[in-house]
């Protein structure tokens, strides 16, 4: 769990990132959920974007698969949602969050 301070310094981090994974007219699919888990394996923080065929809500579909991939929820806006998730390894880790 990430207190609100650190939440604060992901949403920053946040904004500069373009989407790297899109949810389009098939909404949540297994290549979605693959593609979201290598990049948060990968780059810690992921911006996801909700295309315009898709009849989905941000914040309910971040928090359902911030739950099934152990990550934790930053911030959604419009159809747009980021999610986080720390590496493992200390060695692999790229952001340091404030305590």
């Amino acid at each position: 769990m990430i207190t609100g301070k650190q939440r604060s310094y992901l949403r920053k981090l946040g904004q500069e990132l373009d989407p790297v994974v899109f949810i389009g007219k098939n909404d949540v699919t297994e290549t979605v959920i693959k593609e979201l888990d290598k990049n948060l394996t990968a780059h810690e923080l992921v911006k996801v974007k909700i295309q315009e065929g898709s009849i989905l809500d941000a914040k309910p579909v971040a928090n359902e698969l911030a739950e099934m991939l152990d990550a934790e929820f930053v911030q959604a806006i419009g159809r747009k949602f980021v999610l986080y998730r720390q590496a493992p390894e200390k060695e692999d880790r790229k952001i340091v969050l404030p305590r």
